[in-house]
């Protein structure tokens, strides 16, 4: 479920909008880093800013999400993407996936400016990516039959070690991580209890895309090494950063 053998140019077609997020993602980093653009100004205009947003500048709800700050933090929160996404893509949709990413990220904003002071200033894509976690834990509650048991337990685990490691790591939004996790849940809720899935659901229980890549056979041995080593570092980047 989520180990990619894809190459780089399945993954770019199988998975348009986690691939053109992560694309956005490394487009706005750069643009913070590389002498040439004006990086202060990205940060001054694009970071969320509860100050200011509730001054008018309403964008800063959503502009955060792109916005990341340094290369680790945009490596791990991609990285992220790579491996929760593609599933939910192929299971939701691409405008539903969409709507789910944004939702939840916009909310984990809104909780922000409501519970943090009007100085905090936050930047990342974390409450997004917990959207992504709290439909996976709405499936679990509303539609076990789409998990295999393994797969359940995997996010189940790896989301609650996310939340625990959100209260004990410094400079994390913790206001963002939990109720980003509680929109994606109550998104999933909305549409799983009423079992309004996608045909392709039976790839998440399959724990695959079978169609596209039935197995592992036939698999060069240094694209797993590699696939491996991604996740890895994925998961020990986004719950220990």
């Amino acid at each position: 479920m989520f180990t990619r053998t894809e190459s780089f140019k399945e993954f770019i077609r199988y998975y348009p909008v986690v691939s053109a997020i992560i694309c956005i993602h490394i487009i706005i980093y750069l643009l913070t880093v590389i002498p040439l653009f004006p990086n202060t100004l990205i940060f001054e205009k694009l970071a969320g800013v509860n100050l200011y947003i509730v001054q008018g500048e309403y964008w800063r709800l959503l502009s955060p999400i792109i916005l990341h700050s340094g290369f680790p933090h945009v490596l791990f929160n991609s990285f992220s993407l790579v491996l929760f996404g593609p599933v939910l893509e192929r299971l939701l949709g691409k405008t539903r996936f969409i709507l789910l990413y944004i939702t939840a990220g916009v909310a984990a904003n809104i909780a922000t400016l409501i519970l943090e002071p009007l100085t905090y200033i936050h930047v990342g894509a974390s409450g997004a990516i917990f959207g992504l976690f709290g439909y996976f834990a709405a499936i679990i509650v509303f539609r076990k039959d789409l998990l295999s048991r393994e797969n359940s337990q995997i996010i189940l685990t790896i989301t609650i070690i996310g939340v625990i490691m959100t209260f004990l790591q410094p400079n994390i939004n913790v206001t963002a991580h939990l109720f980003g996790l509680l929109a994606g849940f109550l998104f999933g809720a909305a549409l799983l209890a009423n079992g309004r899935t996608s045909s392709s659901s039976s790839i998440i229980r399959t724990g695959g895309l079978s169609r596209i890549r039935p197995s592992l056979k036939g698999v060069p041995a240094s694209r797993l090494v590699l696939w491996g080593i991604i996740i890895i570092l994925a998961v020990l980047g986004f719950l220990a950063r």
